[in-house]
This record gives structure tokens, C-alpha cells and sequence, in this order.
């Protein structure tokens, strides 16, 4: 399908995308700015990794990433004397990071230490100081809002707290494929395929079993993702996105889930290393899909909620921790560095000895980053980042 029959598709199925008949032209002058929000704390230790560190080595005998190795594709790439790339991106994010086209923020976060996906994902969309709650409005809301004009939109199922108190803020799902488990009407079906034979009580065992195990062990990852596309559909779906925010949209978010790995995370290959692959595909995709020209007019920042703890748990997996690295995108990015406050990594830098502390905090480091975008006075920052003082990270 070319470009033109994709848009008026989509435009005859998806309703949402207009909004009072009008469609949303963006403004030539207005920067286009995406937030990836990653649920479920995902594991910045095992993707910006402290290769330098033998406390790293120490702290995860299972699930550490190898020190460079030249010939060696599961070692990490190393970036600078400390830190390297984990090998699961080194092929997408690789260039991007040669075109000084990506920068890491390792030590960032939130104020808020009560490891709880939602309470942290709720403070970091919230926008608000310390414990300030109000859940009609979001800083995503409010900076469209101080913008006037720029078109945004939401890559969610419902809109998300971030964008709340904007209006009528279109959102499109990203999701698609079957449930992972049956629903009970399925369920019924294929009992009664084997109902009057010698199989039926086997059968009727064997799908409430099914049931039971796949709930089980999806329950705290499902809920802590809030009904985010996972990182195999976000890799799909990032051409898509792209042409969304090309023609009509400069202000998105899409959150991706699946990143609470407490559990058999793995190292060079494994569950965590499959999430990053995917979540760099469709970052890679969304860059490609925009062009050369677009990408050149264009910031992507990737947050999670929290960081993972530093130590490796028993089940050879990672338990909520606090600090975490963010990635910041974009064809103007001053990139091809690992940018704001950092310590040395050691026993004795961790916050309760467990896990990064949080030296540069989100509300101040987008503070800056959006600044320089958009030039915005210290009212409109109060506005988006209420009693923040922005941080000049310098990187557009």
C-alpha cells in the first residue's frame, strides 16, 4: 500500500484521528517531540552497562554483559572508557550513536522511592513536585497546552494520564494479534469438542491448567505494562507511527510493556535482550520512517519508571530498583555521549546499597531539553514542570 491509500485508510477506520471534522495540520516551525515511556522498570544496567566496573561483575554473575571483545557479538560495544552498549542494539542504535545522533542519561529518575510501578509511573506522568497528585492533568497535557497549535497525539489504548487536561487529544491503539490466553466463551468450545468421549476430563483439566499457569505468571508484568503494546508490536508499528506524526502530528507518546524481569531476565540473549531488540527496531523504524529531513526535526526521549536493582536477585532476574538511564534520539541531538550528573559506580554509590541513585531528575532534565526546543519562558515551565528548575543538558 503507497503512502497516499495508507493515510485515507486509516482515515476512513480510525475516526479518532480527526477530531470536529478538522485534520490536524503541524505548525512548519514546531520541533516534533515523542516520549516512549517503558512499564515496568526496565534494566538500563544490562543496556548502558558500567563495563568498567568490576563491582558490575561482582553484583551479576549470571546476567552480566562481557567487556568489549573484538569478534565477540555478545560483548558489549564500548562507548567511552566506562560504559558500553548492550549487544541487542549495537546494530540499530549503533549508528545513530556514529552520528552523534543519540546520548544516554545514566542516574535519572524520580524523587519518589516506593518502587511501585504505578505510584512511580503516575509521579513521572503527573509532572508534578514530590507527592503532588492531580490526576486531571498531566505535564505531556500541559506542555500542549503552553505550545498552542502543535497537534498531539497519544500511541495508547485510553489516553494516557500524561496527556490528560489537553482536550480532546486523539489516541490510536498499536496493538493487535490474539490474547494470550483463551477467554472463557473459547474455553467452552473446545471442552465440547471432546464432551461424551474419554478425553473430556482430561481436556477440561488440561485448558483450566492452562488458564491458570499463563494468568499466574502474567499477572504482575500485564499489570504493571497497563495495557501497553509489548516491544515485538512496538518494533511493527514504528514506520506507522512515523507516518502519523510526519503529516499530521509534532506531540506523541507511546508507552511500551513487558520490562518487569524478575525472573530469568538473561544476559546477551534472553527476555530482556529480545525488549531492547525490538524496542530499537521500532525506534530505528520511526527514524527511517520520518526521513532524513523529518529525523533532522525531531527529539525522542525513552523513560521508565524506575531502574532495576543493581545485584542480580536468586531467580537469576532483577528486582524494582530506582535510578535508570534515559536515551534521548533525534537527527540534531547533540549526541555521542553519555550526558548529565554520573559517580563511579561501585558498592558505595548505591542508594541503599541496592540500587543507582537519582542524580538527574526527569522533571528538570525534560525541563531543559524542552526549553531548548521551543524556547519556552520560566511561566510555561512552571506550567509543564511546577516548581522544577530546568537542567541545561545541552542536547539539541
Amino acid at each position: 500500500m503507497d503512502r497516499r491509500r495508507f493515510l485515507l485508510t486509516l482515515a476512513a477506520t480510525v475516526p479518532a484521528l480527526t477530531l470536529g471534522g478538522k485534520v490536524f495540520a503541524a505548525p512548519a516551525h514546531a520541533p516534533r517531540f515523542l516520549l516512549v515511556f517503558l512499564r515496568g522498570g526496565y534494566d538500563a544496567n544490562n543496556l548502558l552497562v558500567p563495563y568498567a566496573s568490576d563491582f558490575y561483575y561482582e553484583s551479576r554473575p549470571n546476567i552480566a554483559l562481557a567487556k568489549p571483545t573484538p569478534g565477540d557479538p555478545a560483548s558489549v560495544r564500548a562507548l567511552d572508557a566506562n560504559w558500553g552498549l548492550a549487544p541487542a542494539v549495537a546494530q540499530t542504535m549503533g549508528p545513530l550513536w556514529d552520528r552523534k545522533q543519540l546520548a544516554f542519561i545514566p542516574f535519572a529518575g524520580t524523587d519518589d522511592l516506593s518502587r511501585s510501578h504505578f505510584e512511580t509511573q503516575d509521579n513521572i506522568e503527573g509532572g508534578e513536585a514530590g507527592d503532588t497528585r492531580r490526576y486531571a492533568s498531566g505535564f505531556m497535557g500541559r506542555l500542549s497546552g503552553v505550545l498552542r497549535g502543535v497537534p498531539p497525539i497519544a500511541f495508547t489504548d485510553a489516553l494516557p494520564l500524561s496527556f490528560r487536561g489537553a482536550g480532546d487529544v486523539p489516541n490510536v491503539s498499536l496493538k493487535g494479534g490474539g490474547k494470550a490466553v483463551f477467554d472463557d466463551r473459547q474455553s467452552k468450545i473446545l471442552a465440547s469438542m471432546y464432551q461424551g468421549t474419554a478425553l473430556q476430563a482430561a481436556a477440561t483439566d488440561g485448558l483450566q491448567l492452562r488458564q491458570d499457569v499463563a494468568k499466574d505468571l502474567q499477572t504482575e508484568m500485564v499489570a504493571a505494562s497497563r495495557g501497553a503494546v509489548n516491544a515485538r508490536g512496538f518494533a511493527q508499528q514504528g514506520e506507522r507511527m512515523a507516518t502519523l506524526m510526519r503529516d499530521r502530528f509534532r506531540l506523541g507518546f507511546v508507552d511500551v510493556g513487558g520490562w518487569d524481569t524478575h525472573v530469568n531476565q538473561g544476559g546477551a540473549n534472553g527476555q530482556l535482550a529480545n525488549n531492547l531488540d525490538n524496542l530499537s527496531q521500532g525506534l530505528a523504524a520511526f527514524a527511517d520512517g520520518l526521513g532524513e529531513k523529518e529525523w533532522n526535526d525531531t527529539v525522542v526521549v525513552v523513560v521508565s519508571e524506575f531502574g532495576r536493582t543493581f545485584r542480580e536477585n536468586g531467580n537469576k532476574g532483577t528486582d524494582h530498583g530506582h535510578g535508570t538511564a534515559y536515551w534521548v534520539l533525534g537527527g540534531k541531538v547533540a549526541g555521542g555521549r553519555i550526558a548529565g550528573r554520573q559517580v563511579a559506580v561501585n558498592a558505595g554509590s548505591l542508594l541503599q546499597d541496592r540500587d543507582y541513585p537519582v542524580l538527574n531528575n526527569y522533571r528538570e532534565v525534560l525541563g531543559g531539553l524542552m526549553r531548548r526546543m521551543y524556547g519556552l519562558s520560566d511561566a510555561d515551565l512552571g506550567t509543564v514542570f511546577p516548581g522544577a528548575k530546568a537542567t541545561d543538558l545541552q542536547l539539541v
